[in-house]
């Protein structure tokens, strides 16, 4: 969901170039801040490929004529990588879930029994942002990787949200034992992921646009943002599970 008393400051610093080490956006160094929750505002993105035909999808605002990625606000209760798929939906009309991908990550690994622990592959963000929203409000924003989802689940979803008055259905997790090339399979020869219309939730969604694009038109698209490099990091992961996947 957009944030309209903010947007327009909201989408020119996420926008803004990162720093730089040698040509690759890098880190900036760890800071020490504190916001309540009167003044944090929690966001999530994702970078949506369709695996087949190596193409990600990228939204374009219609009116102040740029591209960029779907993201927004997750909703109060609801978990990031979850809020990253529904405004993956919203803003793009791509149905899509997240893709567990062999990503570096401080976070450590699951020691729950009844979790994949051995799994090298994760659903962590892979670029973190903070953006002011106003002088006192905070925003930060996780971006995700996602890929559009197989045709029977995209059946089974629209028919679920139609029986229940089109409210969003959150799609089932990535199967932790499937591989990109058996997920590939899933799909017939030539088949285009379903682009859902009217699926903004406000006037200023209702003026973006989506297409699927091939990659590297799509960071040329993107110029030099963290968004490009959401869309270049997430691409190589996919592409670095695939090795591993065929490697004996």
């Amino acid at each position: 969901m957009s944030q309209p008393n903010a947007s327009n400051q909201m989408q020119q610093n996420e926008r803004s170039k990162p720093r730089y080490k040698g040509n690759m956006p890098t880190s900036d160094p760890p800071i020490v801040s504190n916001w309540d929750s009167a003044h944090l505002t929690i966001g999530a993105g994702v970078a949506i490929f369709h695996l087949a035909s190596s193409r990600v999808v990228l939204c374009y605002h219609s009116v102040d004529k740029y591209f960029f990625l779907p993201k927004g606000r997750r909703d109060a209760s609801e978990d990031s990588g979850s809020g990253a798929e529904r405004e993956g939906f919203e803003e793009s009309g791509y149905r899509n879930r997240l893709i567990p991908l062999p990503i570096p990550t401080r976070q450590p690994k699951p020691h729950h029994p009844s979790t994949n622990t051995a799994s090298p592959f994760f659903t962590e963000p892979i670029w973190t942002q903070l953006v002011p929203v106003t002088r006192t409000t905070q925003y930060i924003l996780f971006w995700y990787i996602a890929e559009t989802v197989p045709p029977a689940l995209e059946t089974s979803l629209s028919a679920q949200e139609k029986e229940q008055g089109m409210a969003y259905q959150y799609p089932p997790k990535y199967e932790h034992d499937m591989t990109l090339a058996q997920r590939t399979d899933l799909e017939g020869e030539g088949y285009e992921p379903v682009r859902h219309e009217n699926t903004g939730v406000d006037e200023e969604e209702a003026l973006y646009e989506s297409y699927l694009l091939p990659v590297d038109e799509a960071i040329r698209k993107l110029g030099g943002s963290i968004s490009a490099d959401v869309v270049r990091r997430g691409w190589e992961a996919i592409e670095l599970r695939r090795r591993m996947e065929e490697s004996p």
